[in-house]
């Protein structure tokens, strides 16, 4: 009886064990709960780790600035009003719309994140922002930068990694702002009581306008002010090829006959110097206006002991950093080519340009194009009779990085293809100088024009100079290369017109855009300088009008006209 009524003891749960050390004869029991607690503190961290990742993603998302100049802590220490109603919006929704709307948010905000590394970009190079309607044509001249330096395969990896980083941003940004969502509903009171508190204080930094870093202030809306801009700058892209038909419709020039036309330089070689990125930092900018000053009032004293002088003003350069070919075109056009499809809408007219205006005159029209290294079909539009390439301009020196050859050779080839040929007509050459493009190492140095040959004496200069990445290392340093890149290209057209100018030449020099920003800083001006030059002293009393000032260099005061004023002023002034 005992035995049927004494309570039955539950068996003890058995123990994980394994074989102790051999020849033990014992048994060691498992931890196999502290393994499975390990497990899950593990999750839980990397969950905690995770949540804080999608948190800064999505942070850096709504309040990082478009300028690479304003990373500072200031910038991320700001409260986005964009963050907070997201937060409202997920706790008020219905279970079944939160998911929905948490992957459309977070695709939508990646989207703005990918436009906002777009202007970093463009900024950092343009100093300006990305055109999501006018600047997609650019990539692929990028693709062909890319060709050139790394081959075609290289450049298609490199392409197949963007759109891969492009749709990782997209899906990461997404994933994130859900992850987020459920985090806020899972602790809904203190979401609420967060959201609160920091809504207050938004609204009191926002009245206050309150700021912990210059122009970024603490209640940011940047996000919202991107999506905005953006839609409205796709709206104005979207009309602007209506519009630039409408300006491009307008043309004073356009039937005048070729006796009309530039009757004040007949008998005059006018050659049109482009120095690349000669901007208007060069001749005012503290750290550069000493020397490139000083040699521009030396130079401007040289030309007049040779019976030259010369006016100078500024122009407003439809770009910056870069795009040399638009303010090319504006300035040759008179119409406002400030982004590609003007560009290439400009290229399927029958628009009268400077050197149409010349060629029509029955001038010999000429372009110079020392980078050229492919066909140039613009140059059939710009109605050019003849153009010279890298391979037609007989020389057999070194690259100076971009530049395949230096600016003093490009002027003695034409000089010696052109200007030297015995019972020519009148000429019109169109040069693009392009030893002052970027990177500005290494750099050539002026030799006797006697002894230039064919560029062979310029060998020991290239392997003298620093490489563009060393230079690069230092932003200081860069400044510096620029600007006896600037004086190197100076001196090489001051030093031509003294060697070969006479009473027929006329030579009118301008820059094409101000250099990047790592140069200027941002939010420089565009305005570059123009300067013409010559013996006869007619051709200077025919822009007596202009307020030109007297010299090679503008001063403060000079006036400063649109790039795409010049045309008409100019076919006006000596029609």
């Amino acid at each position: 009886m005992s035995f049927v009524t004494r309570p039955r003891r539950e068996p003890a749960p058995e123990r994980e064990t394994t074989e102790g050390p051999p020849g033990t004869g014992e048994d060691r029991p498992v931890a196999g709960a502290e393994r499975t607690r390990d497990r899950s503190v593990r999750r839980q961290l990397m969950a905690r780790v995770g949540t804080v990742l999608a948190g800064l993603l999505v942070l850096f998302a709504l309040v990082a600035p478009e300028q690479i100049s304003r990373f500072t802590p200031g910038a991320f220490t700001r409260i986005p009003i964009e963050g907070l109603l997201g937060v409202l919006l997920v706790l008020f929704l219905p279970a079944g719309a939160r998911r929905v709307t948490a992957l459309v948010l977070g695709a939508v905000l990646g989207l703005l994140t990918v436009v906002k590394l777009l202007d970093l970009g463009f900024f950092k190079v343009l100093d300006r922002p990305f055109d999501l309607v006018l600047d997609w044509i650019l990539f692929d001249d990028a693709f062909s930068v890319l060709t050139d330096s790394v081959g075609r395969a290289g450049a298609i990896g490199a392409v197949v990694v963007l759109v891969l980083l492009v749709l990782a941003m997209l899906v990461l940004m997404a994933l994130s702002v859900l992850r987020l969502t459920r985090v806020v509903v899972r602790h809904r009171t203190v979401s609420t009581r967060v959201v609160t508190g920091l809504g207050a204080v938004w609204v009191v930094c926002a009245v206050f306008g309150a700021e912990l870093a210059p122009g970024l202030p603490v209640a940011a809306s940047g996000a919202a002010a991107l999506a905005y801009d953006r839609t409205v700058q796709v709206r104005a892209g979207l009309r602007d090829q209506e519009t630039f038909a409408a300006e491009a419709a307008v043309d004073a020039f356009r039937d005048t006959p070729g006796e009309q036309l530039l009757t004040g330089l007949r008998g005059k070689d006018v050659v049109l110097a482009f120095v690349e990125s000669y901007g208007r930092d060069a001749v005012q900018d503290p750290e550069f206006a000493p020397q490139v000053g000083a040699l521009l009032d030396e130079g401007n004293q040289r030309l007049n002991a040779a019976g030259f002088a010369s006016r100078s003003a500024f122009l407003t350069s439809p770009t910056a950093g870069g795009g040399s070919w638009l303010a090319h075109a504006t300035l040759l056009s008179g119409l406002w080519i400030n982004n590609q499809q003007r560009y290439s809408n400009l290229l399927a007219s029958d628009r009268l340009t400077l050197n149409g205006a010349f060629r029509r005159a029955d001038w010999r029209t000429v372009a110079v194009m020392p980078a050229m290294t492919r066909p140039w079909p613009e140059g059939a539009f710009y109605q050019h009779q003849r153009i010279y390439g890298v391979g037609d301009l007989g020389y057999q020196g070194p690259r100076f990085s971009f530049a395949p050859m230096p600016d003093q050779y490009t002027l003695a080839a034409f000089e010696r293809l052109e200007r030297a040929r015995p019972d020519r007509p009148p000429l019109m050459a169109e040069i693009p100088l392009v030893s002052s493009h970027g990177p500005w190492a290494p750099l050539p140095r002026m030799v006797d024009w006697d002894e230039l040959g064919d560029g062979s004496v310029f060998d020991s200069m290239a392997r003298e100079g620093d490489s563009p990445d060393v230079v690069w290392r230092d932003a200081a340093r860069v400044r510096t290369e620029y600007r006896r890149s600037i004086e190197y290209s100076l001196t090489s057209l001051i030093s031509y017109v003294e060697k070969y100018g006479d009473d027929d030449l006329v030579l009118v020099f301008l820059g094409d855009h101000q250099p990047a920003p790592i140069v200027t800083g941002e939010g420089a001006s565009r305005d570059v300088p123009i300067t013409i030059v010559a013996r006869d002293r007619t051709v200077l009393d025919r822009v007596s009008g202009w307020g030109w000032q007297d010299g090679l260099r503008p001063g403060p005061q000079a006036p400063v006209w649109p790039m795409n004023a010049f045309r008409d002023r100019f076919l006006t002034a000596f029609g």
